[in-house]
Parts: structure tokens; sequence; C-alpha cells
């Protein structure tokens, strides 16, 4: 399916190629769910199964998702323009987002008319016809959840991950509705609004599960580890850089992603050198496809200055003592040789460090109050 309707379908790298990938989702899973959807209600008002009707509306909600991805694929295609400088590919996340909601709300009406099903005890008929219609749609459903899956996995999308783990939960339902038939064919014992309370659990655990995650990459997440190691270790295969840090990424949607870096350099390299390096790491970031956009600037350090340096190491021993985890980087004097004047330099600790920064700065300052000439100190705190 996806070689016949997609021309070069092998360049997902490509935003129009992988547009159409997301249409192409959206269109299939648009006929399959209504088809599905259509054929449960005829079945479910048949039998009276309340578990087949809702699993039904499901199906339905499940179009409109469909409905909600293929509207955003093409919306999160669009080039950046003057009002969105960064594109549109956050409409993908928005997507996966509403699919979550749309999925979490249905599936706690269905967990309410079940449980009114349980005190009611409403009697339902079944037929061979429903088993067969049911068994049907487990398997349609698993070539859904499939598809999407090799789909989210080809583009490398969110949004389609949240589908697809939205049709293997819909497998379940299903199946679940399908032992509530056989047990009333074969035992004549309803189970069908406990059936229906148990699908719409498994319904409620896909849409938390769908919104966390959309919502993490709304959010803004950190780089990854893969991402980050293939971007040290472009860095490391320069011997004029000295250390790297401050790495961030802002992903602005699928293949929208701008990075940002410090690297430390001998200021004795000169300013032309130093911008050929970072140029050509910030080059090779984006010809390998790990950014869209990449700007690292460079903190420059004077190996020659034996005075900093042995400043730098005692300050780092004074740091250590009020915890191991926090670090120093680009490390700045102003000295006469003798006595410091004024340090500057960044302090790094991790997220979770139990301090605030005016906390963490206050305790920097009380452990270098008594360095020879009371230098100004200049301190910015960094979390990482």
């Amino acid at each position: 399916m996806i070689r016949t309707f997609i021309k070069d379908y092998d360049d997902t790298r490509n935003p129009e190629v992988r547009k159409k990938y997301g249409m192409l989702a959206g269109g299939f899973g648009i006929f399959c769910n209504i088809m599905l959807a259509v054929l449960k209600v005829v079945i479910g008002i048949m039998s009276g199964a309340f578990s087949i009707v809702g699993d039904a509306i499901n199906n339905m909600s499940d179009a409109a998702s469909s409905i909600v991805t293929l509207i955003s694929f093409k919306l999160s295609g669009k080039p950046a323009d003057r009002e969105h400088p960064y594109g549109h590919g956050r409409l993908e996340y928005v997507s996966g987002f509403i699919v979550a909601v749309l999925v979490l709300a249905i599936a706690l009406n269905l967990f309410k008319e079940s449980i009114v099903n349980i005190v009611k005890k409403t009697p339902i008929s079944v037929s061979i016809v429903t088993i067969i219609i049911l068994s049907g749609t487990i398997l349609i459903k698993l070539y859904m959840s499939i598809f999407y899956m090799h789909i989210s996995r080809t583009i490398k999308s969110a949004a389609m991950r949240v589908t697809a783990v939205d049709s293997r939960s819909d497998c379940i339902c299903t199946s679940v509705a399908l032992v509530s038939v056989l047990v009333m064919l074969c035992f004549k014992v309803n189970i069908d609004g406990y059936a229906g309370a148990i699908v719409a659990l498994f319904v409620i655990k896909a849409g938390l599960e769908g919104a966390k995650e959309t919502t993490a990459l709304l959010l803004g997440e950190g780089p990854d580890e893969e991402l980050k190691e293939k971007i040290l270790q472009i860095s490391s295969e320069y011997k004029d850089i000295i250390e790297v840090h401050d790495l961030r990424v802002h992903d602005y949607g699928p293949g929208r992603t701008f990075a940002s870096m410090h690297v430390e350099m001998n200021s004795e390299l000169g300013m032309m050198r130093a911008h050929e390096i970072v140029d050509d790491i910030e080059r090779r970031a984006v010809r390998e496809g790990l950014v869209s956009e990449f700007t690292i600037h460079v903190d420059p350090v004077d190996e020659n200055d034996d005075f900093s340096i042995k400043t730098k190491r005692i300050v780092e021993e004074k740091i250590k003592k009020i915890n191991e985890c926090i670090k120093i980087h680009d490390f700045r004097v102003t000295h006469n040789g003798t006595l410091v004047h004024r340090m500057a330099f960044d302090v790094t600790v991790p997220y979770d460090f139990n301090k605030t920064d005016n906390e963490i700065m206050e305790d920097v300052k009380e452990v270098l109050k008594d360095t020879p000439g009371n230098p100004a100190l200049d301190i910015l705190v960094d979390r990482s």
C-alpha cells in the first residue's frame, strides 16, 4: 500500500514524503474504522450486546482521530512563514494529544454505561454471525496496529505510535467483547457489562499513555542519549576542543530540530580557526540528519595562563565540598599574577538538585569568601 500510494517512499527525510505517509495512514484509518463501526452497531443493536455497541463507539472515535491525523499531517507539512519561523511541525504532536483526549473521553463514558449495564443486567442474544464479524474485526485492527507502527518507525512519528497503540488496545477490547459473546453462547451467562468495563479500562490506559507521550513532546524534552552521543562523538574528533557543555535541543516537530552547544577552545587558536572548527561540526550534524540547524558558541580558554589554571583547580576543589555532583565550566579570571580581581564561571548541577539557583550561588560564594584579594564573582547556574 505504501509503495502504491507514496512516490519516493524511502525518502523519509523529505517533509513532503512524510506528509504523504501521515495522510495515507489517516485515510486508511477513516475507511477501516467507519466500516467496523457500522458493522458493530448493527450487530450490537440486533444482539443487545452493550460491549459491542461500546466497541463500535470506540471505532467512531478512532475514525475521528484518523481525520485529525490526516488534517494535522497536511498542515504540519507547511513550510515556515513569518508568523511561524520554525515551521508547523508541532501540529503533529497536537494531533496525537487530541487523539489521546478523544480516546479518554469515549472510554470514561463507556465505563460509566458499563456499570449501569451491570446493575440493570440487560439481556443479550448472540449468533455465529456475531462471532465471525468480531473475529474479523480483531484481525483488521491487528493489521492496522502493525501498519501504524511500521509508519511510526519509518518516519519516527510519536502521533503514529499513539495511533498504533490505540489500535492494539482495540484488538484487546474487541477480544474481550468476543469472549463475552462466547460465554453467553456456550454457558448462557451474561458478562457483557463486566466485559464493557474491562474494555473501557484498557482504552483509558492507552489514552493516558498517549496523552503523556505527546504532552512531553509539546512541553519540550531533552536530547535523547543516542543523539547526544552522536554529537559528542563528532566533537571528540577535533583535538582543539577541550570540553563540550550546555548541549540543548529544541524540537519543533519531526525533522525540525534545532540545537545549540558550547565548546571550550584554546584562545590562541584565533577566531578564524575556531570558527572553521565549529562551522564544520555544525554542517556535519545537519548533513548527517542529526539536527535541522546547529549553533555552537565558543568559550576561549587561555591554556598558557598557569595562574588561571591553578586558580580553577582550587575553585573546583572548594566547590566539591558543597556537593560532588556540582561542576564548573567556562572559567575566566582577571588577575595581576598574584591576586584575583574577578572570577566568572558557570556552575552545573542536575535538574533534580534540591537547592534553588540562588541558594547554590550563596553556597559557592561562601566557600570562596577566603580567596586572596576578595575577587568579584560572576556566577551563572545551569541545570542538566
